[in-house]
C-alpha cells in the first residue's frame, strides 16, 4: 500500500537505499545515509555491510545513532576495529559504496563541503566545516551516493572549492591520470529528483522525478543545462512498510526531524530513554533478521 503522508527527507532515505545492492560494503555515516543503510538490509539487500568510520564494521542496526562513537554502533558487529583501519581498508578499494553530502555539486559530481566565497578564499562567504573523510571516500570507494537538497545556489556550474573529487573536468579517464582508485559518483539523491551520470560525457542527467514535481522546477534548481533523460522517470510513492520501517529505526525522530526535533530534547539522557523505549518495538524485531542466520549465509555464500 502507498502512502502519501511522508517528508522530502524521508523520500531521499527511500530513494538512496534503492541505490544499495546486496551482499555490497557501504561506507555509511550518521544521519540519512544511515537511515537509508538500514531501510535497505531490511527489504531489498539483507546482506549489506555497514561500516562506520569510527571502526565499526557490520553492525546490524535497530536504531539510528546519536553519533559516531554511539555504541548502538557497535550493535551485533562483525568487527569493532578503528578509524585509520577502516580507512586503510576504503584506500586498497575493499568498499563498494560511499554515501556523501557536500554544500555545492557541479554537473560533473565534483563536490565543495569546505568554502563558500567570491573568488577570495581568505574572506569567505561562509567557512564550511571541510573533508573530513569526504576525499577520501569520493577517491577511493567504489562509486559514490551523493545526497543533498535541490537548490540552485547548491547545483553550480562550478564549486567554488573542490573538495572531493568527482569526475574532475569530464574528459574520458579524467580519474585515472590523477590516479583516483574509485570509479567516481553514481548517483545524486536530492529530495525532489534522483540523478545519474552519463558514460561517456560524465556529466550529471536528470533520471526521475519525484511525485507532485515538475521537470521546469528541476530545471530552475541547477545552475547549467541540465540534460533530461529521454526515459524519465516518475518515482513512486513510499509505501506503508517502507515508512513504518523508516520510523521504527528513527524513534525519536531526531534523523529525519532534523534540529528542530533535536532541540525538543532535553538532553543525551532523554535521547536514551526514548531510543530503549523504542528499540524492541514489533515493528523492528519482525524485520531485523537473526544474526546467527545472518552469519551462516555469510560463511556459506
Amino acid at each position: 500500500m502507498y502512502c502519501r503522508n511522508y517528508t522530502p527527507a524521508e523520500m531521499m532515505a527511500i530513494m538512496t537505499c534503492k541505490e544499495f545492492k546486496d551482499w555490497e560494503i557501504v561506507f555509511v555515516g550518521i544521519g540519512i545515509p544511515l537511515v537509508a543503510g538500514i531501510l535497505a538490509k531490511r527489504f531489498h539487500a539483507p546482506h549489506l555491510t555497514l561500516v562506520y568510520e569510527s571502526g565499526c564494521i557490520g553492525p546490524e542496526k535497530m536504531r539510528v545513532d546519536f553519533n559516531v562513537g554511539d555504541s548502538s554502533a557497535a550493535d551485533y558487529a562483525l568487527s569493532l576495529t578503528s578509524e585509520w583501519h577502516v580507512f586503510g581498508d576504503l584506500q586498497c578499494g575493499f568498499y563498494d559504496v560511499g554515501v556523501l553530502g557536500a554544500a555545492q555539486v557541479d554537473r560533473y559530481g565534483n563536490l565543495n563541503s569546505t568554502v563558500i566565497f567570491n573568488g577570495d578564499y581568505y574572506k569567505p562567504k561562509v567557512r564550511l566545516p571541510g573533508s573530513g573523510g569526504g576525499n577520501d571516500i569520493g577517491s577511493s570507494v567504489g562509486r559514490v551516493v551523493v545526497m543533498m537538497k535541490l537548490e540552485r545556489n547548491r547545483f553550480v556550474e562550478k564549486v567554488d572549492y573542490l573538495t572531493t573529487p568527482g569526475f574532475l573536468d569530464g574528459t574520458p579517464g579524467a580519474r585515472e591520470r590523477v590516479g583516483l582508485l574509485g570509479n567516481g559518483p553514481s548517483a545524486v539523491v536530492t529530495d525532489k529528483a534522483l540523478f545519474y551520470f552519463e558514460s561517456k560525457t560524465r556529466e550529471m542527467y536528470l533520471d526521475t522525478i519525484y511525485p507532485g514535481v515538475m521537470v521546469e522546477d528541476v530545471k530552475a534548481s541547477v545552475g547549467w543545462d541540465l540534460k533530461i533523460s529521454e526515459n524519465l522517470k516518475t518515482a513512486p510513492f513510499p509505501t506503508e512498510a517502507e515508512l513504518n520501517a523508516l520510523r521504527a529505526a528513527d524513534p525519536a525522530n531526531l534523523i529525519m526531524g532534523g534540529a528542530v526535533e533535536r532541540k525538543k530534547l532535553a538532553g543525551i539522557d532523554a535521547y536514551v530513554d526514548l531510543t530503549l523505549n523504542n528499540a524492541n518495538r514489533k515493528s523492528i524485531s519482525e524485520l531485523v533478521m537473526p544474526k546467527t542466520s545472518l552469519l551462516m549465509q555469510r560463511t556459506t555464500n
